[in-house]
This record gives structure tokens, sequence and C-alpha cells, in this order.
């Protein structure tokens, strides 16, 4: 056999045996097929991807529910084992605090303005009350008791209280003041404006209100005086009200030219003399002990007499006037040098109410009957009612004060009332002659 037929039968032979080799092969793939095992991938469709995503939302909300009900559960404890510091207070720094630039010296301007308008407008109020007040201290005078020493000695002063310029004629100036300035006195005189001094005659007093007229002849006062000073223009109390501004003038502080502004702080005190009644118009102006002086509006008119007695039962240090108004009648009268008329009983006003309720008459009943006074003298008691003086009905203490002004000093006068018997009250009718406290 040649060589070629030797490589070609090799050739044939190799051939041969890897075709027996894949055929032994694929047999033996078929015979153990059960122990293969293929993984394919499962096909999802779109419908079952979004339910699979609905799922895992809803898993996560209740995960969440449950996990934030838990933190709020343990919380209370987990501070209390974990959790010791205190908490640390701190203040808000406002806006307003922080500097800015800009705005912070345009609000700095704004600020400094608005401060110097606000002084300029509190200036200019208080020079307007000066001004007021300087108007008004033309009428405001000092009187003075002296006493007057021989040709060894200089005149003493005694005591001084302020005064009101209140009317003039063509022979004096008539000036208003504290009656306490004539006790244990025989002279006086007024300075006026603080400069020129002249003599005074005491005109009338009126020892139950504590009032006194003063008279100074004009031939005694300079032309130039005389022109300075002015009569002082009555303002009506009645009507002022708390709050209401007002100006006290003369000796308030212990020397002359005393000034201060204020307020009236209170209507609701009264006065009560032996028979009669004054407002007072209490303020917040401090007042030296025995000070005196006059209250004004800002429209420089007399409201009050200013007196550290007015109301001497409650220790105060402010300023209390008897208030002008209720003044007036007896003024007119001590002005033309007529006496006060003067009863010495006083009492309570029963009212409708009060009557029906007490069963007691209506009238004034009596609380007090001064010693050594007309009432005492014609029989007036105390407890009796007062309804009538000189035929004037009296229904309270305003008209029981108007009914005994209207009399005339020196006159016998019939007062009716009723007294209480041992029967209920009778009437009873009193033959009083109408004295004056002088």
């Amino acid at each position: 056999m040649s060589k070629e037929q030797k490589e070609k039968n090799s050739d044939n032979s190799s051939a041969d045996e890897k075709k027996d080799t894949r055929k032994s092969q694929k047999e033996a793939g078929e015979n153990f097929s059960f122990l293969q095992e293929t993984v394919k991938t499962k096909k999802k469709s779109g419908k079952s991807r979004v339910m699979q995503y609905i799922r895992n939302i809803l898993y996560g909300i209740i995960f969440g529910i449950f996990a934030c009900c838990s933190f709020f559960a343990l919380k209370p404890w987990a501070e209390e084992i974990f959790y010791h510091d205190e908490t640390k207070v701190t203040i808000p720094v406002e806006d307003g605090d922080t500097a800015q630039d800009d705005d912070s010296q345009d609000d700095a301007d704004d600020s400094q303005l608005s401060t110097e308008t606000a002084a300029e407008h509190y200036e200019e109020m208080l020079d307007s009350m000066y001004s007021i007040a300087e108007k008004a201290e033309k009428s405001v005078v000092i009187v003075q008791a002296t006493e007057k020493g021989d040709w060894t000695t200089e005149t003493m002063n005694l005591r001084q209280s302020s005064g009101v310029i209140v009317g003039e004629n063509s022979r004096e100036i008539l000036v208003l003041t504290d009656a306490l300035i004539c006790k244990e006195a025989t002279h006086w005189k007024v300075t006026f404006n603080g400069k020129e001094e002249s003599d005074a005659a005491l005109k009338k007093q009126d020892k139950n209100r504590n009032i006194a007229v003063f008279s100074i002849d004009k031939k005694n006062v300079s032309d130039a005086t005389q022109k300075r000073i002015e009569v002082a223009t009555f303002g009506n109390s009645n009507i002022c009200k708390r709050g209401q501004v007002v100006i006290a003038l003369g000796y308030i502080f212990g020397y002359d030219d005393g000034l201060s502004y204020g307020v009236i702080s209170s209507k609701s005190q009264e006065a009560v003399f032996d028979d009669s009644q004054c407002q007072v118009l209490s303020t917040n102006i401090s007042l030296a002990e025995g000070g005196t002086g006059i209250l004004v509006n800002l429209k420089g008119e007399v409201l009050g007499l200013i007196r550290s007695d007015v109301l001497k039962d409650t220790g105060s240090r402010t300023a209390n006037a008897l208030a002008i108004s209720d003044l007036k009648e007896v003024l007119e009268m001590m002005l033309n040098g007529e006496s006060v008329p003067y009863l010495g009983a006083y009492g309570n006003a029963v009212t409708e109410e009060i009557s029906e309720q007490q069963n007691i008459p209506i009238g004034v009943y009596i609380t007090n009957v001064q010693s050594d006074s007309p009432a005492m003298d014609a029989g007036i008691q105390h407890g009796d009612i007062i309804q009538e003086i000189k035929g004037m009905t009296v229904t309270g203490t305003a008209s029981y004060t108007k009914a005994i002004e209207k009399c005339t000093v020196g006159e016998t006068i019939k007062v009716r009332g009723q007294r209480r018997g041992s029967n209920g009250y009778v009437e009873v009718t009193y033959n009083v002659t109408i004295g004056s406290k002088e």
C-alpha cells in the first residue's frame, strides 16, 4: 500500500472516531435529560407591575404609621432615660434691635425729629400756660397781718395769705382772702404784684366760711399799679370736671409768687359749715402747710379759693379749693358791705326715697346745732325736720342754704318743720332772728 493511501486511510479513521464520539454524547444527553434544569425568565404583564407598585406603597404607609405610633409612645420614656439636658431659654432678637446702616439711620433721624417736635410742642404749651398765669397774676395779691410798733421798733408781720382782687369802684379796691388773717390782728397791708404795698382795712368777714374782704383806698395806690392790676373774672366751677387742667397761684409753697400746674383730681368732697356747705375742688398740686392761693382755669378765670384747712380731717398735702360758684351769693353781700346771714344749724337731706324707707318727712334732718346760735335760741333741736324758711320750701341742703342766704341779718323769720313725738311727727314753728358770724 502506498504512503498516500495510508495517510488517507488514517484521516478517514480519525473522522470516523470524531463522528462516533458526537453520536455517543448525543445519545448520553438523550438518555439523562431528566437530570438537567433549564431556568427560564417569567415574563410579567403591565397590570401585574402596577399591582406590585401599589402593594409596595401600601406596605410603606402601614410601616410608617406603626413607626410614628411607636416613636410617639416611646418618646417620654426615651427622653427620661437618655435626655437630661435642660432647655435653654432664649429671647428672640427683634429686627429693630439690629443696626441696618441706611434704614437705621433714617429711623434714628425720624425719631430725633419726632422727639424734637414733641418737645417743641410741649414747650409751646407751657409758654401758653405761663402767659395765662401771668395775666391771672395781675389779680393776685398778698395780704399781711401786721403789728405796729412804737417809734423804737419796726412793724412786725404776724402772718400772711394770698388774696384776689374781686372788685373796685371809684374809691376802693376790694380783695378777697382767708379770714384767718384777721385773727388777733388790727392792721393789714396788701402787696400788689410783689412790688407796691398799701394799707388795707377789713370790710367784711364771715367766720362761718372763713373768708374776708379787705378794702384798699385808691388814693394810697399809685397810678402805675392801678394800671397794672386787674379785677379777677369768676368762672363756673359747677361745670369743671375731673382731669381738667388748672393753675394754682399765690402763697401755695410758702412764698409769695408760687405758681404750679395740675389737674382737678376730684369733685366728690364737700366742706360743711354751720348752716351751709361748699363743693371742694381737689387737685394733684402740692401745697405747703398753711398755704393759700387761687385756682384758675386755662381762660384765667377763678375757679376756687385754695386753703390748707379745707379738708383738714384728711391730712391732704395737696391743694384743695372752695368752689367759687358756691360762694358767689355770699361774696356779693360782702362786697356790698352787707353781713352774711347766719342760722347756726345744719343737717342732711331727707329725700323721697329715704322718706318712704324710714317714714320720715321730706326736708332737712338737723344733725348739728351750734351753741349760742340763732337756731338754738329759737329752740331748734337735733332731729327736727326743717321744711320751710321764710316761706321758701326746703327739700334738701341746697334749698336750705339758699333760703338762709335770702334772709337779712337782724330780721325775725318763721321756720316751719316737724318734730318726732310719742305719736309720730308733729308740726312745729320757730321764730328765728337771723344773726351773722363776723
